[in-house]
């Protein structure tokens, strides 16, 4: 599984990214990105939730789809991955919540903190 991806790195000007390339992997990008329309942390978010997916459901994101086809599907007609009901409504919410259309309404990494605890605590009582 690929965490990172330093064909995306970036420098920052402001808030918002300095180079508009969609130079990388379209599957973990976040639909503005995928526009060409300015970004800022929130489409590392986005990029989060897809690697949380994986995690989740021991799948490789839009396997079905070329890289153009997903640049469509997720960057101008708003398709999301299918989250499975089998996957825990907790990671499910979290999923969501960072595939938000709109990313000013995504959660930060600070506000993710706390679900990803209740979530952390769920796994370590279940193992015990």
């Amino acid at each position: 599984m690929q965490v990172s991806d330093f064909g995306m790195s970036r420098l920052k000007h402001h808030t918002f990214l300095s180079s508009k390339s969609t130079a990388g992997t379209p599957e973990w990008m976040a639909p503005e990105v995928l526009r060409n329309e300015p970004a800022n942390e929130m489409c590392d978010v986005y990029s989060f939730g897809v690697i949380l997916w994986e995690l989740a459901t021991l799948r490789v994101p839009w396997s079905g789809l070329n890289p153009m086809q997903v640049v469509g599907a997720v960057g101008f007609q708003n398709k999301r991955l299918d989250i499975p009901k089998e996957v825990d409504p907790l990671v499910a919410s979290i999923i969501s919540s960072c595939w938000d259309n709109d990313p000013s309404k995504r959660p930060s990494f600070s506000q993710l903190l706390s679900p990803l605890k209740k979530l952390q605590r769920l796994l370590v009582t279940e193992s015990l």
